[in-house]
């Protein structure tokens, strides 16, 4: 028989990547709604903290460095402050060996909601999704994360920049660690769409300033996530790779297309949604321009 769920005081465990945690958002929304006044707490890594703090569906944002479990100064620091607070329930949405250590010794007296046995989802969200069900939760807007609450005005930006709509977004990046998820001719498909009539606007992030070079188009650098965000919801089409703000530009309900080659799989990234699409490739960098045009075509707005 299952026990039953407390409101009171809950604990939402998700610590990261970017992308998985924007995807946890219909999640957290469904949580909100299931527990309208308990206070919902998202324990999550450091980096995050000013991103999450802005999410409707969550109460307040705890810190945990992720420190290595055997560094005790800093595990008995979590410890202390995870222990201050009586928590009614902790559902754990990283379902990781960090989260198993702590549920045996940090937050071993809460009711624990997550997976504890049976095989491995078929993508981490699918994962998330099942767990609310079979605590009794309604996930009905689990896989429809809605991020319209994360995009900033971002009128006077555009402005500044000289960009008009509609454009099509351009994300050539990926994080620093996983170069091989670069598609490396986004510059040959700025310069495609824009002999087509297309306005382009390429953004970078803080560690891709060297990818820069050769594009003829407006280019942003340096975007906080809510002007991130501003930018892809006002774009009329997104082109990126498996990346973060791809994540983000697929859960704002944009139309877009994000390019994958072996090394990672569009399905267990749940980036397809909606009229975000995916193609992936054997090889990515030989991957030609000509063939993510035809695939654009139809997505791309229709020109006065």
């Amino acid at each position: 028989m299952t026990r039953p769920i407390r409101s009171g005081r809950i604990l939402i465990i998700k610590h990261g990547a970017f992308g998985d945690l924007m995807q946890a958002e219909g999640v957290l929304h469904d949580i909100r709604q299931h527990f309208p006044h308990a206070h919902l707490a998202l324990l999550t890594t450091p980096g995050f903290v000013g991103l999450m703090q802005r999410c409707p569906h969550i109460d307040e944002v705890l810190v945990d460095t992720r420190a290595p479990l055997w560094h005790l100064p800093r595990q008995w620091d979590l410890y202390r402050r995870l222990r201050a607070v009586r928590w009614d329930t902790v559902i754990d949405l990283q379902n990781s060996t960090r989260t198993s250590v702590y549920r045996r010794s940090m937050l071993r007296h809460a009711h624990w909601i997550g997976r504890l046995r049976g095989p491995a989802p078929v993508t981490g969200l699918r994962g998330q999704q099942y767990l609310l069900q079979e605590a009794g939760i309604d996930a009905s807007h689990a896989m429809q994360p809605n991020l319209s609450w994360m995009a900033a005005n971002v009128e006077s930006l555009l402005t500044q920049h000289g960009i008009t709509r509609p454009y099509v977004a351009l994300l050539p990046g990926s994080s620093a660690r996983h170069p091989e998820k670069r598609w490396p001719h986004y510059a040959e498909l700025a310069a495609a769409l824009q002999r087509e009539g297309h306005a382009c606007v390429s953004i970078l992030g803080p560690d891709e300033k060297d990818l820069a070079a050769g594009f003829a188009c407006s280019i942003l650098q340096g975007l906080d996530w809510f002007t991130l965000a501003g930018v892809l919801q006002q774009a009329a089409l997104v082109v990126g790779n498996d990346s973060g703000p791809s994540h983000v530009a697929s859960c704002l309900g944009r139309p877009g297309l994000a390019l994958f080659g072996a090394s990672t799989s569009p399905l267990r990234s749940e980036l397809a949604r909606g009229r975000f699409e995916t193609l992936q490739v054997d090889a990515l960098e030989s991957l030609p321009v000509s063939q993510v045009m035809d695939k654009l075509r139809p997505k791309l707005p229709v020109l006065a």
